[in-house]
């Protein structure tokens, strides 16, 4: 996602620096003009908007805090802006720490996934202050489709967590769906073109049947990366004194997946995990 969002605004036009834990990644952008930086914060040091896309709390926590973290090279006045998929109790946290430095910051993580993100195809969830968004908003334009400012800080977070619970749900009943299909003995591919043309058939239900059949688990979304976003879903559900028992159940049947072995590979893989039991 992060190499697809560089390559958007390296291809716009604005000095760009990048860093990746993989250096080897960062090779491609290098060669199109960016700067790598050995460590976050010579990244943030080099730049007025610094953009985090990772995968969870604890590489982000890396990424801002650690040493030579982002937030210790960043200006007073540069725009911090958080697009990874995250808790709110973090989200804070590095609002709080953001504040301290005197750096302005927005989450705003995406929908989307890696063909969206190299296309400029993604939806940024934005929360924070309106004045803030509109400063960066010419970067973020150049890497999506569309901008919605949900409202104060978290708010894009916890709309992402909510976006993407009902995304592990839909593809958990669409796994538990085939393999009972299978199961019964009915025709596979008759029975595809009724569930995916018919009321069940969201877009994702489409991409994800598609994929299966295909057999391709190419990852566009890691599997265990939803795993995880369920988890922070279910974390905030609790925090506001809701179980999400849909979730739950779903949470497992990805569980369930990343002990068979499809952790890294695309979350349509789900479905094969459910197949094979």
């Amino acid at each position: 996602m992060g190499s697809g969002m560089a390559g958007r605004v390296l291809s716009a036009g604005f000095p760009l620096t990048v860093y990746n834990r993989s250096a080897e990644k960062g090779e491609p952008l290098k060669a199109a003009g960016a700067f790598v930086a050995r460590t976050p914060r010579e990244a943030a040091a080099r730049a007025e908007v610094v953009i985090s896309m990772v995968v969870d709390d604890v590489a982000s926590r890396a990424m801002w805090l650690g040493e030579g973290g982002a937030l210790a090279g960043a200006a007073p006045g540069t725009v911090l802006v958080e697009s990874s998929t995250l808790t709110l109790g973090w989200i804070k946290e590095l609002a709080a720490a953001a504040a301290q430095h005197q750096c302005e910051f927005l989450d705003a993580p995406v929908t989307g996934t890696k063909p969206h993100a190299a296309a400029g195809e993604l939806l940024f969830l934005v929360g924070g202050s309106a004045p803030t968004l509109e400063a960066v908003r010419p970067v973020l334009a150049v890497m999506s489709r569309d901008i919605v400012h949900l409202g104060p800080t978290g708010s894009g977070a916890t709309l992402k967590l909510i976006n993407n619970f009902m995304c592990g749900v839909q593809a958990a009943s669409l796994a538990e769906a085939l393999a009972l299909l299978e199961a019964s003995g009915l025709d596979r591919e008759k029975s595809l073109l009724v569930l995916t043309n018919g009321a069940p058939g969201s877009p994702l239900v489409k991409v994800l049947s598609a994929r299966a059949t295909a057999g391709d688990f190419t990852p566009n979304f890691m599997l265990g990366a939803m795993a995880k976003d369920i988890g922070y879903a279910l974390e905030e559900g609790e925090r506001h004194g809701i179980t999400l028992q849909t979730g739950i159940s779903a949470r497992k049947i990805f569980q369930q997946a990343i002990a068979d072995g499809y952790a890294d590979k695309d979350f349509s893989a789900v479905i094969e995990s459910q197949r094979k039991r």
